[in-house]
């Protein structure tokens, strides 16, 4: 992290946007839609896989939901959930989502699963098995068939279950991703920067192809690349610790009492840009009169990743 930057020049309902920029880096992505007899049952699969799915330091992946679907939006014209999900690498990615089908949906009353994905005649050069491998939970009895379709032909398969059948798309594409945007609210107190967060994590699910992984759509643990411990990858970014500010370098200044980051996986560019132009702007909104005083940015000097925000830029 650079420097702490004042730069009064913008503001957004009084709140000051620093002059700084959150740096992200490449991954690799897919989405899945899950469908069930009802919405209670498509939530309920929907939070089991993507259940710890925070951080790809010790989670494998970072996965969310990205937003509920209505019948008309989904193949089986059933209530439905949007996942997306992230990966360093794509084996990874190929490892993860099949365990987590496995486990969570096919486990789940009603529910069927479906690629999130078009691409050009049905195809991608790279995929990820999600039938391919869970059907063999049908022990013999699993069925496919192929569908064509306006896009191209689709395998699906029929795994007999004891309410009936769990039907789920052959494979699913797997695209280039981008993981690690991110903005840090700072303010006088925890419950002006919670109200700030929480305005900010509301606006952000109306943006398409992004997600927010962790609780609530917050970490309160920001970290920063390694550690005094040779074993650990990241460590807590102790330049925002309040309680450290007296033994140590730090970021805060005198009023800021509390931070909280809200970090952001995309399927673009540009549609981490406007969750984060969404969620700032909320943010500020709500935030301005209960004590939220900055908005600022993570980074490393842009040693980790070639995905640069910067904030005037994002909100211009």
């Amino acid at each position: 992290m650079s420097e702490s930057k004042r730069n009064p020049t913008l503001q957004i309902a009084g709140v000051e946007i620093e002059d700084e920029f959150a740096e992200a880096f490449d991954m690799k992505a897919t989405r899945v839609i899950i469908t069930a007899h009802d919405e209670r049952w498509a939530a309920e699969a929907a939070a089991a896989m993507t259940g710890f799915g925070t951080s790809v330091i010790a989670c494998g992946i970072e996965t969310a939901v990205e937003k509920t679907l209505s019948p008309d939006e989904t193949p089986d014209g059933r209530p439905g959930v949007s996942i997306l999900a992230f990966a360093v690498s794509g084996s990874e990615l190929e490892k993860q989502i099949p365990r987590r089908v496995g486990q969570c949906v096919l486990t789940c009353p009603t529910t069927a699963i479906y690629a999130g994905i078009d691409v050009p005649d049905g195809v991608a050069a790279k995929r990820v098995p999600i039938g391919k491998m869970v059907r063999f939970f049908g022990d013999g009895n699993q069925i496919s068939k192929v569908v064509g379709t306006e896009k191209g032909p689709r395998r699906f398969w029929r795994v007999p279950v004891m309410d009936g059948e769990f039907v789920c798309e052959h494979d699913v594409a797997r695209v280039d991703g981008i993981g690690g945007g991110n903005f840090l609210l700072l303010g006088r107190s925890l419950d002006a920067i919670t109200i700030a967060c929480r305005a900010a994590c509301d606006a952000m699910k109306g943006v398409d192809g992004v997600i927010t992984p962790f609780p609530g759509g917050a970490a309160r643990s920001g970290s920063k690349v390694g550690s005094k411990y040779s074993k650990l990858f990241a460590s807590t970014n102790d330049a925002f610790c309040p309680t450290l500010r007296k033994v140590g370098p730090t970021l805060l200044r005198d009023e800021e009492d509390a931070a909280l980051e809200i970090v952001i996986d995309g399927m673009s560019f540009e549609a981490i840009a406007e969750s984060m132009k969404v969620g700032i702007t909320a943010a500020c909104r709500a935030g301005a009169d209960a004590g939220l005083l900055r908005v600022t940015a993570g980074n490393y000097g842009g040693k980790l990743g070639k995905h640069h925000f910067r904030l005037h830029e994002v909100m211009s």
